[in-house]
């Protein structure tokens, strides 16, 4: 599939899908977005882009179905999800319906349109490499790691996974699977590490960081991570799973302070003094997996992945970012999860 003209964007209103809007518009495709717009959806995160937003939830069969039709839809490609760690172990019935049940929805009203099409049409289901458990201190993720989920949330995405790989096998529903490491970038939720540390240290408050701070992860840009989707989607082979990451293992602890020094000199503190004085450790999250790293020498051999974004340059950009759109911060951090 080089091309498809007309794509359905599941959870295009939040942070990893409306930038991918933005890709998928800039190339001239006819975009779609189905957003239930909760917290981490907003209308806001697509101004200014060619597409057509449909307030809805990925359960509602009916609503897929007729979209699909409407729209001649070419290809799926598969945001939405409930993401947030914390709020899985709080709250996990809410990561069951969406990204178990509502992925089992689209995959079948696709599966339905898909029969009658008759033509080339493709579904794209965006996970993380949070399935793959915890590593330990050498060695990398791939799409060759058995699954082993630690977290209510991690557990519902590679239920997704799964399920979206048995459409294929089973049905022959031409599905591509794609497992990305952290995203970091302009509008993600301050719920998440980076923009929750820029927002707490402009506010005075303390900087939150688990356990010891040694808990390792791999950052990629959310616009790497899109180019890599986007490949996926034209280049990729149904059936296949692609990874996608950073190459850019940090400890957390680290990624803190790297905030702090950008800030320190972005933007000092009135007193003077070093935004550190802010961090403060805390108990650490229940099954908090030790290290995340990823391989994705398949994506670059089988489908041109590269990477435009070194951490670094990134991550200054992004506190930039949050810097001059204060007023976004503002806005969607009134929207309670």
């Amino acid at each position: 599939m080089t091309s498809p003209s007309n794509l359905l964007i599941t959870g295009g209103a939040g942070f990893i899908g409306s930038s991918f809007v933005r890709l998928a518009a800039a190339r001239g495709h006819h975009v779609v977005v189905l957003d239930a717009l909760t917290y981490a959806g907003h209308r806001a995160n697509l101004e200014s882009v060619k597409a057509e937003l449909v307030v809805g939830d990925i359960r509602d069969g009916a609503l897929v179905s007729k979209l699909l039709r409407e729209h001649a839809i070419d290809a799926i490609v598969h945001f939405a999800a409930e993401s947030h760690v914390d709020n899985s172990i709080s709250k996990p019935a809410a990561f069951i319906e969406t990204n178990i049940v509502g992925s089992y929805i689209l995959l079948e009203a696709a599966r339905e349109y898909w029969k009658e099409k008759k033509g080339d049409f493709r579904f794209v289901h965006v996970s993380t490499d949070e399935v793959y458990g915890s590593l330990g201190p050498t060695g990398k993720f791939s799409e060759a790691t058995p699954m082993k989920p630690n977290s209510p949330y991690s557990a519902s995405k590679a239920a997704g996974d799964h399920l979206a790989h048995a459409w294929f096998s089973t049905y022959g529903l031409p599905t591509i699977i794609t497992n990305c490491s952290n995203n970091y970038g302009p509008r993600q939720h301050p719920e998440k590490l980076i923009p929750h540390m820029i927002t707490c240290a402009l506010a005075g408050k303390p900087l939150p960081v688990y356990g010891d701070g040694k808990n390792i992860r791999d950052w990629i840009h959310v616009e790497d991570h899109c180019a890599g989707v986007m490949l996926a989607l034209t280049k990729g082979t149904p059936g296949e799973t692609y990874c996608f990451g950073g190459n850019a293992e940090r400890t957390n602890i680290d990624v803190v302070k790297n905030i702090c020094k950008t800030l320190d000199a972005l933007k000092p503190r009135k007193d003077g003094q070093p935004y550190e004085k802010q961090i403060a450790y805390v108990t650490d999250r229940l099954g908090h997996d030790r290290r995340y790293a990823i391989d994705d020498s398949k994506a670059s051999s089988a489908l041109g992945f590269t990477r435009a974004h070194d951490f670094e340059s990134g991550l200054k950009a992004t506190v930039g970012w949050y810097l001059a759109n204060t007023t976004w911060c503002e806005t969607v951090t009134k929207r309670v999860a």
